[in-house]
């Protein structure tokens, strides 16, 4: 109490003088004054103990809540902008402005369909009236507004500035969008939604669950954007990838407890990527004659890296002199980015990827776009394994919080998986190891560590970035990926 007071006490003077000439005369009202201040100003974090499994401690965590933290007005406004001009444009908290909210989450709820919970910054807005939504420039309505008590709705007429409120009747909203007044477009800052780099094999154990498992997924997918699900096209396997073990573990136990559907899984898969590092020019010609009509196509293409800190197809048309006519570039751009999707090393999709169409011929009969498309996924598979191409393997940045005495047994064991040190300071007594690790190495990391420290040690890890991985891991990925191909085709 004494270190609280004394923290407070230089944001009220009268405070001060109490503080130093009689502290028992201080109020409760006159700490929390004291304490609102210094929140606003970002210099105090309150902090409360309390067990959500226990239901302690939640109840003083909300009365501080009210008491402690901004309410809307208390913020000048949110900053967006103009989707037309790109200029930033200031929304203060009020009902008088145009209407905008942030859709920050997607539900499930068995009585009502699909919940949007959005957060309204300015204006209002009434159920039944209709939205713009900034991604898909499109126009929704709004059937239905209600005030979430947990796992209740309650229906209200009308939603405003500073409210949270859940939204029924839309088509498509995502996780991210900015909803506003059609006459007054703004878009709020998005959020970045980092991709998967872990997957993991499912089916269902019973043919009667083959449609429940799809429309399971498909409403997860649609919850949570980190959670993907593909089709792999070589095995027929379901993949549904996340962002590491517990958060597959979680949709697993979600599909058993919510959707009633029984799965089989298969070991936890690394999502590497591919790239290539050398450049090579190349020339695919596709002639096929089938009676009547044939199909002809010619390019010639310069494939290498992309330029420095670009991602995706860098496509560049270097044709001149009409060599290959303009309507069927497209065509060939569209090949190139459609086979990027499996490398040529094990099947992963390719990072990045350049390509110059420097030349080319064609046929005034048979050609077409469908034989310049062919023509490109075939250059594509030919030219690619001359490029030198390398896997990249997802690194991701742990933080292990251990006592001292394990440090050693810690820092060995993180040798041993391939981490790389970043640094290492102390919190309250204890040690924090910062490093980056690869993915592949962390399998099971939770019990190892537990059974080093006899269960002390905790760790935090998020993705980093991907990186070159070594050689024999590389051949390791490779040839298991041959192994896989050859199973499926035999």
């Amino acid at each position: 109490r004494e270190k609280l007071l004394e923290s407070v006490a230089d944001y009220d003077e009268t405070l001060m003088e109490k503080f130093f000439d009689a502290p028992e005369t201080i109020t409760e009202r006159e700490v929390l004054d004291a304490l609102r201040k210094a929140v606003l100003d970002a210099k105090i974090v309150p902090m409360v103990c309390g067990s959500s499994f226990k239901n302690k401690g939640v109840q003083t965590m909300l009365d501080y809540v009210m008491e402690l933290l901004p309410s809307p007005m208390d913020v000048e406004g949110i900053i967006g902008t103009n989707p037309d001009t790109g200029e930033e444009i200031l929304r203060k908290p009020s009902e008088k402005e145009p209407f905008a909210a942030l859709a920050f989450k997607i539900a499930t709820d068995p009585f009502v369909g699909r919940l949007c919970f959005i957060r309204v910054y300015s204006g209002n807005l009434e159920a039944g009236s209709y939205i713009h939504n900034m991604r898909s420039d499109s126009k929704e309505r709004i059937s239905r507004i209600f005030q979430m008590h947990a796992n209740k709705q309650n229906p209200i007429p009308n939603v405003g500035a500073g409210d949270i409120a859940a939204v029924v009747g839309f088509k498509d909203i995502k996780t991210g969008d900015t909803l506003c007044d059609e006459k007054h477009p703004i878009v709020l800052e998005s959020m970045n939604f980092p991709e998967p780099v872990i997957g993991l094999a499912i089916e269902p154990k019973t043919q009667a669950d083959v449609d429940k498992l799809g429309m399971a997924l498909g409403k997860l997918s649609e919850e949570d954007p980190t959670f993907r699900v593909k089709s792999d096209e070589e095995t027929g396997q379901t993949i549904i990838s996340g962002m590491g073990e517990l958060h597959l573990d979680i949709i697993m136990d979600r599909l058993k407890r919510e959707f009633k559907v029984e799965v089989n899984q298969g070991a936890p898969q690394v999502a590497y990527k591919e790239s290539i590092t050398g450049t090579v020019q190349h020339r695919e010609t596709y002639k096929k004659q089938t009676g009547g009509r044939g199909k002809f196509a010619d390019i010639q293409v310069i494939i290498s890296p992309n330029d420095e800190g670009k991602e995706g197809l860098q496509f560049v048309n270097e044709i001149s002199g009409g060599s290959i006519p303009r309507e069927f570039i497209p065509s060939v751009e569209k090949g190139f980015a459609a086979s990027m999707a499996n490398g040529v090393l094990a099947g992963y999709p390719l990072t990045s990827l350049k390509v110059r169409l420097i030349d080319g011929s064609f046929h005034a009969v048979d050609s077409d776009a469908l034989s310049f498309e062919i023509a490109a996924k075939s250059a594509y598979r030919e030219a690619l394994p001359k490029c030198k191409p390398m896997l990249l393997e997802p690194i991701m940045k742990i933080e292990i919080l251990t006592p001292e005495e394990n440090m050693g047994d810690v820092i060995g064991d993180m040798n041993r998986r391939r981490g790389q040190l970043l640094g290492m300071d102390s919190r309250a007594g204890a040690q924090v190891i910062k490093a980056t690790v690869p993915l592949s190495e962390m399998f099971g990391y939770v019990t190892q560590l537990r059974t080093i420290t006899s269960g002390r040690a905790t760790s935090t890890m998020e993705f980093d970035h991907y990186a070159e991985a070594p050689r024999n891991v590389q051949e390791e990925v490779v040839a298991k990926a041959r192994g896989k191909k050859a199973a499926a085709n035999a």
